[in-house]
């Protein structure tokens, strides 16, 4: 009688050290020193923007220097402005403006740009050609220049400042997600869901956005930068967050007058624009590739 070999066994995983470390990452994800670095400096960016109020040593608009353009010292650790007030409290207030301002703002459009980048690429037909040619004729109009006609004409105010940078970026954000979504509305499970009667409203929810979400979160990094940079821009001109409040562009410009002097009321708001833009930039640019690369 002739015997049959048995089959070989399948090699297992024999290491449960390496098993058990493996479970215990979180998600899968790892980020390494650099994106860890970019993360925590806009945490503590946000939670000064959150309790500024109960951080500042000096409120905003008290005189306490009787020199204009002072030095850092032990009274005042960065300084005091071209009117004596702390240059500190001014810049942990202003974070408040700056924070806050540009995640309202980069919120609405990437929220608006989103559904309405998923409904055009499901939909098609008509109306994807309507949103897609409206929105290319508000991206060609160049931000700043939008910006500034927008302020100057309706007036600065903090809701005015949020609907225009909001207003500014959406195109941008719509033809990022409609790009994604129409690779996604291609593949074979969205033909099965539109076999299976599903609706546009499910295969948007439950097909389209589960697969677009890691590269839109790093696109929503990026506005966030540029929306920061143009506040910014707007109140360095003037047409910003107005007196007696004031971002960190609006510091930078009232205090403009010490630059020769190397006043520290000059530096440091640009050096707190510069800490949270290049913060925001290192952690998107260190994000796991299977967060920046999902809907590949």
């Amino acid at each position: 009688m002739t015997m049959t070999p048995s089959p070989a066994p399948i090699a297992t995983e024999t290491n449960p050290a390496k098993a058990l470390a493996t479970s215990r990452k979180p998600f899968g994800y790892r980020i390494n020193a650099v994106g860890i670095i970019g993360l925590a400096v806009i945490l503590a960016w946000a939670l000064v923007a959150l309790f500024a109020p109960l951080l500042i040593p000096h409120p905003v608009g008290e005189i306490v220097d009787f020199d204009y353009f002072g030095p850092m010292s032990d009274k005042l650790w960065l300084g005091s402005d071209y009117l004596g007030r702390d240059m500190l409290s001014r810049i942990l207030m202003g974070a408040r403006y700056t924070v806050g301002i540009s995640l309202a703002a980069v919120t609405i459009a990437c929220f608006s740009g989103v559904v309405l980048g998923m409904i055009a690429a499901v939909a098609g037909g008509w109306i994807d050609t309507v949103l897609s040619r409206f929105l290319d004729a508000m991206n060609s109009i160049p931000s700043k220049l939008f910006g500034l006609v927008v302020v100057a004409a309706v007036g600065s105010s903090i809701p005015v400042l949020v609907i225009t940078l909001s207003v500014i970026y959406t195109p941008g954000a719509y033809r990022f997600a409609r790009a994604l979504a129409v690779n996604i509305n291609a593949m074979d499970f969205i033909t099965v869901a539109r076999i299976r009667g599903e609706n546009i409203f499910y295969i948007i929810r439950a097909e389209i956005l589960p697969n677009i979400t890691g590269p839109v979160l790093a696109d929503l990094g990026l506005r966030f930068v540029f929306i920061v940079l143009l506040l910014s821009g707007l109140s360095f001109l003037g047409l910003g967050v107005q007196p007696p409040n004031a971002d960190w562009g609006a510091l930078v410009r009232e205090n403009i007058g010490g630059l020769p002097f190397a006043a520290p009321a000059v530096i440091f708001p640009s050096l707190a624009i510069a800490s949270l833009t290049i913060s925001v930039n290192m952690l998107i640019d260190n994000l796991p590739k299977k967060i920046r690369d999902r809907s590949a």
